[in-house]
């Protein structure tokens, strides 16, 4: 086979020419290859929060208790990766204590929440004492517990925002309450 450019005449073989078109084939597969899956990389697609080892409502029960919060980013490929640790905090009282009608005192007291995720039950004001946001619906003889506020808190890493979790404060005896307590204990 013979080419003619500007009047010359080169000699070409046809394997040369097959060569050279499977070559760019290929090149132009590879990179449209990468550009397809650009963008497709593991990405966070949400932000849960959670009570560690515990179910159900959770009560932070005595001045001073504990309750360590997880926080897990959950990637598009279905993997979850504890942030706890990378996560910051955002604590809003709701409701009222036991009585019904004074107010959830404002973090840092009341509750505290660490940069670890560990929850603490704090002093209701500079006084000291605990709160209680508990109230028994039911008898003595029959506790049915109710509680009339509740501290949200809500995570946040990398931007995205955990739905709430809501903890109610057994910190201290409650006076709705007959016998003086405050909230479920672990046999009820």
């Amino acid at each position: 086979m013979r080419i003619e450019i500007s009047r010359r005449i080169f000699p070409v073989k046809r394997k040369q020419i097959l060569a050279t078109l499977v070559a760019a084939v290929t090149l132009l597969g590879a990179v449209a290859l990468l550009l397809t899956s650009c963008g497709t990389s593991d990405k966070v697609a949400s932000v849960s929060i959670s009570a560690a080892g515990t179910t159900g409502t959770v009560n932070l029960a005595g001045l001073g208790g504990t309750l360590q919060l997880q926080v897990l980013a959950n990637y598009t490929s279905g993997k979850q990766v504890d942030e706890t640790n990378w996560s910051t905090y955002t604590v809003t009282p709701q409701g009222t204590l036991d009585d019904g009608v004074t107010p959830l005192p404002i973090p840092p007291y009341g509750v505290s929440v660490s940069s670890t995720g560990m929850v603490t039950a704090t002093q209701a004001d500079a006084n000291g004492g605990g709160i209680c946001t508990w109230v028994n619906v039911g008898s003595s003889a029959t506790p049915a517990w109710a509680f009339t506020g509740d501290y949200e808190i809500m995570a946040t890493y990398k931007g995205m925002q955990s739905q709430p979790i809501y903890i109610p404060v057994a910190s201290a005896a409650g006076p709705a309450s007959a016998s003086g307590e405050c909230g479920p204990s672990s046999s009820q």
